[in-house]
């Protein structure tokens, strides 16, 4: 089974898009919020190759970026491929 997680903040709007991108195609996925929380930004740093900014979204422990990654998956067609992995 595929592994989702979205980093995000709680007054992100591209956060909203992607999650509801994920829901649309039926994934399940786990949400960090780290709104005010340092040690889980720090966490999604490290992971993220140092992008800061949010989401940032992770397929099976890939880092594949934020919501305008996803979107760019989505319209070529590569999205479905690894959210079935």
């Amino acid at each position: 089974m595929v592994k989702v997680v979205v980093y995000s903040k709680d007054y992100c709007p591209y956060c909203v898009k992607a999650k509801n991108l994920l829901a649309k195609k039926g994934v399940a996925f786990e949400e960090i919020d780290i709104t005010n929380d340092p040690k889980k930004q720090e966490e999604m740093l490290a992971k993220a190759e140092g992008r800061r900014t949010v989401p940032q979204i992770f397929i099976n422990d890939k880092p594949i970026g934020g919501y305008d990654d996803l979107q760019a998956l989505d319209s070529i067609g590569r999205l479905d491929s690894l959210l079935k992995a």
